[in-house]
């Protein structure tokens, strides 16, 4: 059986814990003993100073290596009168809250940091305000013979510490982002970011409104005035500690808050590659890479090697440029429209021309990183209401079949040439020239069967009658109908020309009966 006194200072007082251990059984885990002792001091020790001193009974528990039956004594003697000459101080170092070791003076420790401190400041040529980035504790402990590694305890804050420097960093959304050397850098840093999107003396005059609370004068009309410039996001200054190499210049901070990067990723162009591919391989659109390379346009052919910016910039924080206007707008006119049976269907009639309106608008205009990004009405003063354009919509049926009664299908105009044979061949229709009025329209009622170019014919019109009739119209110089439109007798179906094979101006104009050529005279005078 053994005793292992532990006397250490508690308050106002010195606490001795006694370890009685039963020599037997190799107890083969510590934490086997660690939990039994642990376990039965916790009803005798207060908790309190477990808590604080839980090193010293963890050097208790790790000295009782073999146990079998343990018994702790708490008690506790004055402070004024120790027991015992072999009573001393000791530090129990922590950085970062992690125990690394213990030294019996802390000044062996501050002279390890010094040191430390020291060598980095003669790597740098920059004045800058050294300190490390750590939190280092000391327990102290006055114990009877107690334990220390200085030299051990050295070693591992010396490979626990981080040296680093008193820097000003731009927070963006409580997020640090940026560091700069101070907090003047950091303005400036943010000042330039803003005159990217503002003239100097413009901000200096927000700046200055800013400051005071006296209402602005109201503008007039035609007038407008920056009236604020912020930042998209929540930004702060703080000052926080930072490896030297994290420090960047007033440029490069503004370059990086723009962008959200100081690194571009370029793409070579390869052998077969199109503008479209290398987008769509980068998870970009079209358009978005057109903006990165200002230089190419849509159909520039590339070059094998050319190198392509495909980096997509997300900004830390964007400027808003805040501006008030007092301006004088049109209101735009509704357009009205009323179905009328009278009017065939697929027609339309202006029955109201529409007139814009006037009104006189105070606003806000957010302008975010150069662009247009949201309005706020202030005032308007209407001074013309608009007048709504009346449309009527035609509903009325046209029928698509044919009366049998067929209509000259010119406005006036004479027979130039009859059916018959002339030069040799026969001509198949009639030709009509010189109306007063050049436009063709349908002899009866019928669908558009054909509308384009037809060799001799130029360009020709062919209306199904669907009642076994057909009506050709040729050589015309502009066609008004398409394909498979229902036309009604007189619709209108284009203009009188001379293309295809033609001496003139005039209408070629054929009439079939199921299937067998017509002579025109026969239905038209």
């Amino acid at each position: 059986m053994g005793i292992i006194p532990y006397l250490h200072r508690y308050g106002e007082n010195l606490v001795c814990i006694y370890v009685v251990y039963v020599g037997g059984n190799l107890v083969k885990s510590l934490n086997t003993i660690q939990k039994k002792i642990t376990n039965f001091i916790k009803p005798i020790v207060p908790e309190d100073y477990v808590k604080l001193h839980k090193d010293l009974l963890r050097k208790a528990i790790v000295t009782t290596t073999a146990v079998v039956s343990l018994t702790v004594a708490y008690h506790t003697v004055s402070a004024e009168n120790p027991t015992s000459r072999d009573m001393a101080t000791i530090y129990h170092v922590y950085v970062n809250d992690n125990y690394v070791g213990t030294v019996n003076n802390k000044e062996v420790v501050e002279a390890t940091i010094q040191k430390k401190i020291n060598s980095k400041q003669g790597q740098y040529a920059e004045e800058y305000e050294w300190t490390i980035g750590n939190d280092i504790e000391y327990v102290e402990e006055t114990a009877f013979r107690p334990s220390f590694n200085n030299e051990q305890t050295i070693k591992n804050v010396q490979s626990s510490i981080q040296v680093l420097v008193e820097t000003a960093a731009i927070v963006v959304n409580n997020e640090p982002v940026a560091y700069l050397e101070d907090l003047t850098l950091a303005q400036e840093a943010i000042k330039q970011l803003k005159l990217k999107y503002i003239d100097e003396q413009t901000l200096s005059q927000v700046e200055k409104s800013s400051a005071t609370t006296e209402a602005l004068p109201p503008l007039q009309e035609g007038e407008s005035r920056i009236i604020d410039v912020e930042l998209s996001k929540d930004v702060a200054i703080e000052t926080v500690k930072a490896k030297p190499t994290d420090i960047l210049t007033v440029d490069q901070v503004v370059a990086l808050l723009q962008k959200g990067t100081l690194e571009e990723k370029k793409y070579e162009v390869q052998e077969g590659d199109v503008l479209g591919l290398i987008a769509n391989e980068h998870n970009l659109t079209l358009k978005q890479i057109l903006s990165l390379n200002p230089d190419i346009q849509e159909d520039t052919v590339l070059q094998i090697g050319q190198p392509l910016n495909v980096t997509v910039y997300e900004p830390y924080v964007e400027v808003v440029v805040k501006k008030e206007v007092y301006e004088r707008v049109s209101i735009p006119y509704q357009r009205e429209v009323k179905q009328d049976d009278t009017i065939y269907k697929g027609d339309i009639k202006v029955q109201q021309d529409g007139k814009e309106g006037e009104k006189l608008v105070n606003k806000i205009i957010s302008i975010q990183n150069g662009q247009p990004a949201a309005e706020e009405v202030i005032q308007e003063e209407i001074l013309q209401a608009p007048v709504n354009e009346i449309v009527l919509k035609g509903t009325k049926v046209i029928p698509s079949r044919g009366t049998g009664n067929f209509l000259w299908p010119t406005y006036g105009g004479y027979i130039s040439s009859k059916q018959g044979y002339r030069w040799g061949k026969f001509h198949k229709g009639i030709d009509i020239a010189q109306p007063y009025d050049r436009t063709i329209r349908s002899s009866d009622n019928g669908i558009v069967e054909f509308a384009g170019w037809d060799g001799g014919y130029g360009k020709k019109v062919v209306v199904n009658h669907r009642n076994g009739y057909k009506t050709i119209y040729a050589h015309l110089s502009n066609i008004n109908v398409s394909v498979g439109d229902t036309v009604e007798r007189g619709r209108k179906l284009g203009i009188m020309g001379s293309t295809g094979n033609s001496t003139g101006i005039h209408l070629h104009f054929e009439i079939y009966k199921n299937g067998r050529l017509q002579n025109p005279l026969d239905y038209v005078r």
